[in-house]
């Protein structure tokens, strides 16, 4: 028969695709590594867990006032033009996740100093119930690097790292100068303590990395502060405690503004205080060694008119002088941190909010430069608003002083005007409204002074923090870290992932025929049918019975049905050739069940044992090989000589191959007797079951391709290796064989997903009874 590249099977077969319970049956056959794996994998997670310090979560919350929505008790503050300034949440986050703050946190709390005890299973961290404090005096780099494991002897004496040392004293040790100091009293029964001492910038960099702080809400002024830590209570002192030094920053920082007022006043009234006492002095002396009492009504007269001519005249001057000392601070630099001039006499709002401007610009430039570097964007920024603010300010300042320079220039050509004239009065009066003029004009001046200061003194005693605590730290009644139904979960998923994975490598690293798959990549040829591993609890090769009820049974008769399809019509008879790559793939053990199963189904069947090097049939079924094959062809017997009936089963025949030949292949060439044996077999039965030897290893399956109608190449499961079956395709492209067809042998329970389905469901549905039935009764 010529072969086809489409047989009538291919057309027949359906493959389902591998569903979840296919995939699952797999697995379940290693179920006790499963289970194992996952016993350990959970043990492991306890074990973990009982190692693990719980995790506590602390947080509090800060509200950061905006001056925009501030108190009405503030608006004396800002008549005064002092911490008129809004306030930004990201700014205020950058301050309170800034080093410096966190430095002064730890300084104070001296948390770069760790004190544990050990547990059964992990050493726990304490604080505040620590028994006793660690002063460091002077401290050896190898204080950093060493753990002090302290026991306690009595109330006056410890070990540390084995040596004895009095508590409240110096003590010189290894590791640096030292002081212990006792918080309890001590005694012999008291647990160990571990005190680690860290450097200060790796402690502060720590409780940095552990804090947390978010707004509330997106249009919120409301800061949450939180860190997880496994010591509650030392968390909630670092998070009280820096809430506490910002509040005091940002007070400091808004006191600098009324300090310098301050500063001003008080020099500017220590100058007018000795100015005035020194006038009233002179008065004094004058009007005692002149004799004077009054002065006339002219002499009055021309008294108050001067004095307020004088009076604008010193006004004006004290203005020309604060924009002397306002021009000095804008030609001061950047880097030069003075006192900001006082605006007092100059009423201009421009120059007033210019002002204001630079002095919010340079406190902010200082807040900033201590969370960042000089060459920061933001910095760089700020430094080239206050030129241009400044800039604006000495235009200003020229301005104003070309107005007051002519108005004292008139005030002057007034002043010589009314002393001309009062140089009418006497000379005694004269001096005398000299005198006392210059009083008035100190007192008014030293009056002004003294209600300035006490105004400024009431702005600063009235500073109040841009900020107010919400809610003290606190912590969380249950931990959030490990979870422990989390690392259970993780643990069992790994313990079922490595047995998975083991699975997995095994197969992948396996160069065995494991599924279905591997064979359909390889080779073209196609697949005729599926043979389960059966369950060997006898020694019988011939397990296919007539009343057989197994998932082999059925795919015996499955691959019988398949074959009715490679059946020429012309002929009455069917040759069927087993053969495969390697031996020990069960192509004689399928023949002999085949053939048992054509033979029930009425129809003569005979099987060859043309394995003439190692036959295998006879010792199967317990019979002798003493005639064979090798006598019909060497001419020394009949065929009815050689056929001898299989017991148990009607029209099923066996012929044995006979004694062994030294070349077997040499016989099946050269003997003129092959043709005439398959011719009158043909005649005889219906089919003709020729197990053959293995092509992969002798040529004798190829000399006897030509008489075959069907070829049947077996592939065993986890046997056959993936190589040999590219010789399978070979064969298959060059025709080598006629109809050649593979058969997948050996497949274990739980593979069954890997080749085509699962028979379980057939056998395990309520109707298995009556299709075998049925099926016999076809069949």
């Amino acid at each position: 028969m010529a072969h086809t590249s489409y047989t009538p099977y291919q057309a027949y077969e359906i493959t389902p695709q591998p569903n979840l319970r296919s995939s699952l049956l797999r697995y379940l056959r290693f179920w006790p590594w499963f289970l194992a794996s996952i016993v350990i994998t959970l043990g492991s997670a306890y074990a973990y867990l009982l190692y693990q310090a719980p995790v506590y979560r602390i947080h509090a919350s800060l509200l950061i006032k905006d001056d925009k929505k501030g108190l009405a008790s503030e608006s004396l503050m800002k008549e005064l033009h002092l911490f008129n300034k809004n306030v930004s949440i990201d700014d205020q986050i950058e301050i309170l996740t800034s080093y410096t703050l966190m430095d002064r946190v730890v300084t104070s709390l001296g948390l770069d100093i760790q004190y544990f005890t050990p547990t059964s299973t992990y050493r726990k961290e304490i604080y505040a119930e620590s028994p006793v404090r660690l002063i460091i005096e002077k401290a050896n780099p190898s204080l950093y690097e060493t753990e002090l494991n302290l026991t306690f002897v009595d109330n006056k004496t410890v070990l540390v790292n084995g040596n004895s040392y009095p508590f409240n004293q110096t003590i010189k040790t290894p590791y640096g100068s030292l002081r212990l100091f006792p918080t309890k009293t001590l005694t012999a029964s008291v647990p160990p303590t571990i005190i680690v001492v860290n450097t200060h910038s790796r402690a502060v960099n720590s409780y940095l990395s552990k804090l947390s702080v978010e707004p509330a809400a997106k249009e919120s002024n409301v800061l949450e502060l939180s860190m997880e830590d496994t010591v509650p209570d030392k968390a909630e002192a670092v998070l009280n405690q820096l809430v506490n030094a910002y509040s005091k920053e940002a007070i400091f920082d808004k006191n600098k503004d009324a300090m310098n007022m301050l500063s001003f006043i008080e020099e500017r009234l220590s100058l007018i205080a000795g100015e005035l006492s020194k006038v009233e002095e002179e008065v004094e002396t004058y009007k005692s060694t002149q004799g004077i009492t009054d002065l006339s009504a002219q002499a009055q007269t021309f008294l108050m008119t001067v004095k307020e001519n004088d009076a604008q005249l010193n006004e004006v001057d004290m203005r020309l002088s604060g924009l002397a000392d306002i021009e000095r601070y804008i030609a001061k630099q950047g880097g030069d941190k003075s006192l900001a001039p006082a605006t007092i006499g100059l009423n201009d709002p421009t120059l007033t909010s210019l002002l204001t401007k630079v002095s919010e610009l340079e406190l902010k430039q200082d807040e900033m430069s201590r969370i960042m570097s000089s060459n920061s964007p933001m910095l760089q920024s700020i430094e080239s608003q206050i030129k241009t603010i400044k800039g604006s300010i000495s235009e200003n300042i020229q301005n104003m002083r070309q107005q007051l320079t002519s108005s004292r220039a008139h005030l002057v050509a007034n002043n010589r005007r009314l002393e001309s004239m009062i140089r009418t009065v006497p000379g005694k009066e004269r001096t005398l409204l000299d005198i006392t003029r210059q009083q008035a004009i100190k007192n008014g001046l030293y009056t002004y002074l003294l209600q300035k200061r006490e105004e400024t003194a009431l702005s600063a005693a009235s500073t109040v923090s841009d900020s107010r605590i919400v809610d003290v730290a606190r912590t969380d009644e249950s931990p959030v870290a490990p979870v422990r139904s989390t690392i259970f979960l993780i643990f069992g998923c790994i313990g079922l992932l490595l047995p998975i994975g083991f699975i997995e490598v095994r197969d992948a690293f396996n160069d065995k025929v494991m599924r279905r798959s591997d064979v359909e990549e390889v080779t073209q040829a196609p697949i005729l049918g599926e043979i389960v591993k059966g369950n060997r609890v006898t020694s019988d090769n011939l397990v296919f019975k007539p009343r057989l009820r197994s998932v082999m049974g059925e795919q015996i008769r499955a691959l019988r049905t398949n074959l009715h399809f490679l059946r020429n019509e012309s002929k009455q008879s069917q040759v069927l050739l087993f053969t495969s790559c390697i031996s020990g793939e069960g192509k004689s053990f399928l023949s002999l069940n085949l053939g048992a199963s054509m033979a029930m189904g009425d129809r003569k069947t005979v099987i060859l044992e043309m394995d003439l090097r190692k036959p295998q049939l006879h010792k199967y079924l317990h019979i002798e090989n003493q005639l064979g094959i090798s006598d019909y062809l060497t001419e020394e017997a009949t065929i009815d000589e050689l056929l001898r009936p299989i017991m148990g089963y009607e029209n099923y025949y066996i012929i044995t191959a006979g004694p062994l030949l030294s070349n077997p292949a040499e016989l099946l060439l050269n003997s003129p007797r092959l043709e005439q044996f398959f011719g009158e077999l043909r005649e005889r039965f219906d089919y003709i079951l020729v197990d053959s030897p293995p092509v992969g290893l002798v040529t004798d399956s190829q000399l006897l391709a030509p008489f075959a109608d069907v070829t049947l190449f077996m592939v065993r499961h986890d046997h056959t290796p993936k190589n040999n079956l590219k010789m399978v395709d070979a064969l298959f492209k060059e025709q080598r064989f006629q109809n050649l067809s593979i058969v997948l042998n050996a497949i274990g329970e739980g593979e069954a997903h890997y080749y085509n389905y699962s028979y379980g469901e057939y056998y395990g549905s309520p109707y298995s009874k009556r299709n075998l039935k049925l099926s016999r009764k076809v069949l």
